[in-house]
């Protein structure tokens, strides 16, 4: 099986920390250069220096906010102009926790710029550049709530369907070219923003956030939560040449909580 990334060129969002990050190591290893993005340089940093790197490879560091689309829209016209990128990783942090009919317009708004637009200014760029050179691979990092919608986050379950959507559409686009779109949907994974989804939750029912995160493990099968690192590992197959015949998929990596649909 062709796992191999040597010679290709990898855009990570969102990859200062987390899933984002997990993944960037993982394409590293399999011999991509990558790019990684985020808001906080000093996460950066300390990122790219846990890449590894063979002889070739010269991983560095773009520091943007995406929730500026415009400064997004000129990243990207940058990076085309540079050269190929291969792997494009769209990565976002999640809105708010929040029952939908509490969430505000510009809750909704913002997210969808953060998330389906500047999904799409990435691949307006960055796909002529894949057709030139024979390959490409975009990889969504989204969310289970694709498959059925989570409790308490109305606008985030509303935005991934949304993302879902425009992934299978291009998909359908771009599969003529060897191009390949496909969502990576992750379960309860061990990161920042499952904190953050304990401790909302669990001020809002007045328990402790043990108790809630209790109760969401006892619903995953596995009895146990992700790794980052067990999600970018399907992020990175489906990077890989070995994944060339699979595009337009959501799949999930959750430990089996996800009722079949």
């Amino acid at each position: 099986m062709n796992l191999s990334l040597e010679g290709k060129t990898a855009l990570v969002c969102g990859s200062s920390q987390g899933i984002g990050l997990a993944t960037a190591i993982e394409l590293a290893a399999l011999g991509a250069t990558c790019i990684l993005t985020a808001r906080n340089e000093e996460k950066l940093k300390a990122a790219v220096a846990l890449l590894p790197a063979r002889t070739g490879q010269a991983h560095r560091y773009i520091v943007s906010d995406f929730a500026d689309l415009e400064a997004v829209t000129d990243l990207a016209a940058d990076l085309a102009l540079e050269g190929p990128v291969h792997v494009l990783v769209n990565n976002s942090g999640g809105p708010a926790a929040g029952p939908i009919l509490q969430a505000s317009t510009s809750a909704f708004a913002d997210t969808f710029s953060q998330h389906v637009l500047c999904n799409q200014v990435l691949a307006q760029a960055l796909v002529p550049g894949m057709i030139q050179a024979g390959y490409g691979r975009i990889i969504n990092i989204i969310s289970t709530s694709v498959k059925t919608p989570l409790k308490n986050l109305g606008v985030s379950n509303t935005i991934r369907w949304a993302v879902a959507a425009w992934a299978k559409t291009l998909a359908n686009e771009v599969a003529q070219y060897g191009i390949t779109v496909n969502n990576v949907l992750p379960g309860s994974t061990r990161t920042e923003r499952l904190d953050k989804l304990f401790n909302n939750s669990a001020a809002a029912r007045q328990v402790s956030s043990e108790t809630i995160a209790e109760e969401w493990r006892e619903e995953i099968p596995m009895k146990r939560f992700g790794e980052a690192h067990e999600i970018a590992a399907m992020a990175a197959f489906l990077a890989s040449p070995a994944a060339s015949y699979v595009t337009g998929t959501s799949i999930a990596v959750d430990g089996g909580r996800t009722p079949v649909s």
